[in-house]
């Protein structure tokens, strides 16, 4: 994989990474993910104040390839959208764990221990 995963990250089986500051969980799509999908031409996001529960998708990815659901690892309230990926998608091919981010929730549930971590995130791409 090109990027190493970030070790202060929590990671999803559906290939989203987690990071939790202060109680505000910006989520994106891991470097694997945007490897599989190849070129992103397209993002779908949610409004700002949209409320999802933990496991809930919030908004599509589209490649040149396929589309794919993204979801979300803790319940809460949209406080942030990375409107940039309007006009430039490729941010998330290019720069996944930094400017590619997707979203911010301020979380009202959910429970990050049961992700993996980088160690384990790793292991699991490279199982599949």
């Amino acid at each position: 994989m090109g990027n190493a995963n970030p070790a202060d990250l929590k990671y999803t089986k559906n290939d989203e990474w987690v990071r939790l500051e202060d109680g505000t969980a910006t989520i994106g799509v891991t470097d694997y993910a945007q490897e599989q999908l190849n070129d992103i031409v397209y993002v779908e996001l949610p409004d700002v104040g949209a409320k999802f529960d933990q496991g809930d998708s919030f908004g599509v990815v589209e490649s040149v390839k396929a589309a794919s659901d993204i979801y979300t690892a803790v319940g809460g309230t949209v406080s942030a959208v990375n409107n940039a990926l309007e006009d430039q998608p490729e941010l998330i091919n290019n720069d996944p764990y930094g400017e590619g981010w997707l979203v911010k929730i301020t979380v009202a549930e959910g429970d990050l221990s049961d992700l993996m971590d980088a160690a384990a995130y790793t292991a699991f791409c490279e199982s599949r």
